[in-house]
């Protein structure tokens, strides 16, 4: 006879499998739950840290001249964000700028956030918007990876500028 189990044989190991099959599911999700309220990165795109000419160049930039204290990141996820922050001379800031974004809009003094900052300048690069066409006439595609990039000069004394840039996909 098949089915049938041999005297004193039961079948509460497999009962006893299936059973502990949703106690498991459940733990997982409890891990899962602990990770997401503790870590700041659940999914993961914890910033870090990349060369500053690799951070500049997604978003059609060069390192400026002069530039130090140069600090850049990326952070990846579902969108990409590279940031970069250094010094460089104020008085070679606008050069700077005209040389990386030569038919860029010019940029502005007022209306920048925060307030704290003395110079910034937006720019979109995806095309079909308007900027786009005005910095690349002609072209599909910029030759880089970001939808935008975002200056922001903040002057610190008579001969220093602190610069922050960010370029990013959206």
């Amino acid at each position: 006879m098949t089915g049938v189990t041999g005297r004193g044989r039961t079948r509460w190991g497999l009962f006893a499998a299936i059973m502990a099959l949703p106690a498991l599911v459940l733990a997982g999700i409890a891990v899962l739950v602990v990770r997401f309220a503790t870590s700041e990165y659940p999914l993961g795109g914890a910033p870090e840290e990349v060369p500053c000419a690799e951070a500049l160049a997604f978003g059609g930039a060069k390192p400026p001249a002069g530039a130090y204290d140069a600090e850049c990141a990326v952070q990846s996820w579902l969108d990409t964000n590279y940031e970069a922050r250094f010094r460089m001379p104020r008085k070679d800031v606008r050069a700077w700028l005209e040389t990386t974004y030569p038919v860029a809009p010019e940029p502005r003094t007022d209306h920048c956030y925060p307030d704290s900052v003395d110079l910034c300048l937006h720019l979109e690069f995806q095309a079909g918007t308007e900027d786009y066409a005005g910095l690349f006439p002609g072209l599909s595609d910029p030759g880089f990876g970001a939808y935008a990039a975002d200056v922001d000069v903040t002057y610190e004394g008579p001969d220093r500028a602190l610069v922050r840039f960010s370029a990013f996909t959206t």
